[in-house]
């Protein structure tokens, strides 16, 4: 059973399934971020959607490069969380299965590729309190306790 984290499930409401892999990055105390700017401004777990065809490992990999611009080794998954939200740069309310993993930063190639999205380097302790969702808070809060 995966762990539902964040808003309540609407009864009423059609939600897509859209898996996701994202990466804790951590160098020494600190963590890699991706601030994304838009629809709402939030820090976030780098990491995204698996598209159809693709493996978890797969996406982890592009969505990290795409939103941080650094290459990721050894990803080693940790758990996975499901939250329902709406995703309005899609106009879609989405059941995420959001799958959690610890990698490695390996090296930075330039700024991110994806608009809107900044690498941010944070302390690990003080991200706990800015990351925007309860199951990426969870994960790093167990990681770092």
């Amino acid at each position: 059973m995966i762990r539902r984290m964040g808003e309540a499930v609407m009864a009423d409401m059609r939600y897509t399934q859209r898996p996701g892999a994202y990466a804790i990055l951590l160098r020494g105390a600190d963590i890699l971020l991706t601030h994304q700017a838009e629809p709402v401004p939030e820090f976030q777990l780098p990491g995204g959607g698996i598209d159809p065809g693709e493996s978890p490992l797969a996406a982890l990999h592009r969505e990290t490069f795409e939103e941080t611009g650094w290459r990721l080794a050894r990803p080693r998954r940790l758990g996975a969380f499901r939250r329902f939200t709406y995703m309005p740069e899609y106009d879609l309310w989405a059941e995420k299965v959001c799958h959690i993993y610890l990698a490695h930063p390996v090296l930075r190639h330039g700024p991110p590729s994806e608009a809107g999205h900044n690498a941010v380097w944070m302390p690990a302790d003080l991200a706990v309190d800015h990351l925007a969702n309860d199951g990426d808070r969870m994960f790093l809060r167990a990681l770092i306790a």
